[in-house]
């Protein structure tokens, strides 16, 4: 495991399509817990120190050659995909392809707030057979486990938005959270149906988006539809292998690994609604960056409601 410590760094420069931003927010992810874990590695780090953060929310301090839509002065918010990072510094470099104007309805904890942990949400409902944001056709019973989370709260708040009746799952300080974020039934992850993932009127569940850990492959199989699908949005090895094993059987049930790539549309489309008031972020609490531990520990510790914001 890489160690967390704060360092003292040049101001980096932009190159062509990039943009420098003075760091507003940032928000940790799961995914920033698995780089210093070292479970990607050697995809990343690539290099050191590696700044960690991927959502940004911030003002843009420089442009370099070539950037077309953004000048000093702008409000933004972006996906960093750097090699060297990242958000938990107080500033940082992005790729125009994946920076957006942030309106002045979001604030730059919301924006910052939702890259990630949005578009990872909005991907699972994008790839559910059926789903739509025009509340056409059938409706949909999906699950979501561990609703109360970064990436659980928007999938709610989304999937309430479509055609879709909503079953979520969180801890029992939590359920009126949840609950007010829209969705049809709550259901205590310590109760047994809680355990079982039981529908409390019986439903099969068409998808579920899976923000949790520890549920195996047999937990969810008879609570799924003919053709339900699990996407898990922190897939392990045996994920991987389980979803190659149901491809080569043609099981109609699956286990879906998600793998996302973040596109500028997408989150733009995200931040819309945002701006319109259709979906909030839930912020369990804000550090200042010279506490930057005090915020990792507590995503470490996997109990916050929404997420964890870090501002310069």
């Amino acid at each position: 495991m890489y160690l967390l410590q704060h360092v003292e760094l040049q101001v980096p420069s932009p190159k062509q399509d990039e943009v420098l931003l003075k760091m507003e927010a940032t928000s940790i992810n799961p995914f920033d817990l698995r780089i210093q874990k070292g479970i990607v590695w050697p995809f990343l780090p690539r290099k050191f120190p590696h700044i960690p953060g991927i959502d940004a929310a911030g003002e843009v301090f420089e442009v370099g050659s070539g950037v077309k839509n953004f000048k000093a002065g702008d409000k933004a918010v972006s996906v960093l995909f750097n090699i060297c990072g990242g958000g938990l510094a107080e500033f940082a470099v992005a790729k125009e392809n994946l920076t957006v104007s942030r309106p002045p309805e979001v604030t730059a904890f919301q924006g910052a707030a939702l890259p990630i942990a949005g578009l990872a949400a909005h991907e699972c409902l994008l790839r559910t057979p059926g789903f739509n944001y025009e509340k056409t056709g059938q409706q949909l019973n999906l699950l979501i486990t561990a609703a109360s989370g970064g990436v659980g709260q928007y999938a709610v708040q989304l999937a309430k938005l479509g055609n879709a009746h909503v079953t979520a799952t969180c801890g029992a300080r939590n359920l009126d959270l949840v609950k007010s974020l829209g969705a049809d039934e709550v259901i205590d992850y310590k109760t047994p149906d809680g355990a079982a993932l039981k529908s409390p009127s019986g439903r099969k569940y068409d998808a579920v988006i899976h923000c949790a850990t520890g549920f195996p492959w047999s937990t969810f199989k008879p609570n799924l539809s003919t053709n339900g699908k699990v996407f898990d949005i922190t897939p392990t090895p045996s994920v991987f292998m389980t979803y190659a094993l149901q491809k080569l059987t043609f099981s109609k049930k699956q286990l879906v690994p998600l793998l996302m790539t973040p596109k500028k549309e997408k989150l733009d489309f995200l931040l819309n609604f945002v701006k319109e008031g259709k979906i909030k972020a839930v912020i369990d609490s804000i550090h200042p960056l010279s506490k930057a531990e005090e915020a990792w520990a507590k995503s470490i510790d996997g109990h916050a409601s929404g997420k964890i914001i870090v501002k310069p």
